[in-house]
């Protein structure tokens, strides 16, 4: 049974700071990375198999200043309140092509480092459960979390199909559904430019021999030739259909799972839409847009106000605080960006419309949302808008961060 995830099932975000107690080198562009949660802070951070945490570290610029940056990771261990579970938090963390913040951690994250990291989000779960939903859908995830066995015991049929660090979510679902019902199966296809980058590797060989009826691992290699050609060069249109019309039993599929950057998702989306299959089945997550020609949400920058200048009012409320700000009309400046002037404690992460950490509900007034790559269509109808990608379009905007 499919059901609605709700903004207001997603917990409150809230930052610890947390020891790193293992480094582990993954590829040569990736590391996982082992956070100990001691027992103090161990309600802050309970997750489902598919959530994410964002970690927030000061750094110092070219200039020597401080600043601070904040990045969002995949939760790849299954959780302790799960067969084979830990209570530990662990991510993967693939060094990009000018990424300040993964470079610097693949160079000089060691154990012992300290950091703080936000409590665990996101919808990227499974919404099938073996029980009858709850009363209000909108308790679906809170439920799920609060009996997270009932999600383990879950039987089906289930495609995973990742790209290069798409596969860390994946890990933790594939994981838990593997291990929590004998009549559960998987298909996995994993796309890489070549083996060596391949993360988890071992764990998913692991995986393959603990499962072998129930998992099915298909490796495409982009830049690396394999004996089948289906297997070999970029993972396109043609390839996905024939996989899906002979190497997976694509029809009686009980829920899809997405992960990886822009290109490849919507791809996915698309040839499973042209195949019928219904969207409230498919699962998907960005790590990124890739598109270049839609910046990032704007986060912090400084605003300058000119009273004789024309401006839009907005007014937030958090933890039960109410603020209003005066924003420049010529500034364009985002909900989010405004709020952080006067409230640094405001929820976000990703600032990109992937992630949904900076969401907010539009009590009053009209705004344009650039990008929205987290809200589910039952949230957008509820009036939840994401504060990175929205811009006043009236002249007052009130917006409830509590809601």
């Amino acid at each position: 049974m499919s059901v609605p995830i709700n903004a207001a099932a997603r917990r409150r975000v809230s930052f610890h700071k947390l020891t790193v107690s293992d480094v582990r080198r993954l590829t040569e562009d990736a590391i996982e990375v082992t956070f100990a949660v001691p027992a103090r802070l161990a309600g802050f951070y309970d997750y489902l198999p598919g959530q994410y945490v964002a970690l927030r570290l000061k750094m110092p610029d070219p200039d020597g200043v401080l600043r601070e940056l904040r990045r969002s990771y995949s939760l790849c261990a299954v959780p302790v309140q799960f067969p084979g579970g830990s209570s530990e938090l662990k991510v993967a963390i693939k060094r990009d092509i000018g990424g300040e913040f993964s470079t610097w951690a693949n160079a000089e994250l060691a154990a012992g480092a300290v950091m703080e990291v936000m409590s665990p989000q996101g919808a990227f779960i499974s919404r099938h459960s073996g029980d009858a939903p709850p009363p209000d859908p909108a308790l679906n995830v809170l439920n799920s979390m609060n009996h997270p066995e009932e999600l383990a015991r879950q039987a089906g049929t289930y495609v995973a199909i990742a790209a290069g660090s798409g596969i860390t979510p994946v890990m933790a679902l594939a994981k838990s559904l593997l291990a929590g019902n004998a009549d559960t199966r998987l298909d996995l296809v994993y796309a890489n430019k070549a083996a060596m980058d391949v993360m988890f590797l071992e764990e998913l060989a692991d995986l393959k021999d603990r499962y072998p009826q129930r998992f099915a691992l298909h490796h495409v290699l982009s830049r690396e030739q394999r004996i089948s050609p289906l297997l070999s060069g970029r993972l396109d249109a043609e390839k996905l259909e024939v996989l899906l019309g002979k190497a997976i039993h694509a029809d009686d599929v009980d829920e899809w799972f997405l992960c990886g950057p822009f290109e490849l998702v919507q791809l996915c989306r698309d040839v499973l839409e042209a195949r019928s299959v219904p969207r409230d089945n498919v699962r998907f997550e960005l790590f990124t847009t890739g598109r270049p020609d839609h910046p990032e949400g704007q986060r912090g920058r400084p605003v300058l106000i000119d009273s004789s200048e024309e401006t839009w009012k907005l007014t937030f409320t958090l933890d039960g605080l109410r603020a209003d700000i005066l924003s420049p009309v010529h500034a364009r400046e985002t909900v989010l960006n405004a709020a952080l002037r006067v409230r640094p404690d405001v929820p976000f992460a990703c600032a990109g419309g992937v992630c949904g950490t900076c969401r907010a509900k539009l009590v009053a007034g009209d705004v344009h949302m650039d990008e929205n790559y987290a809200l589910e269509p039952e949230e957008l109808e509820a009036g939840y808008i994401l504060t990175c990608q929205s811009h006043p379009t009236t002249p007052e905007v009130k917006v409830d961060y509590d809601g």
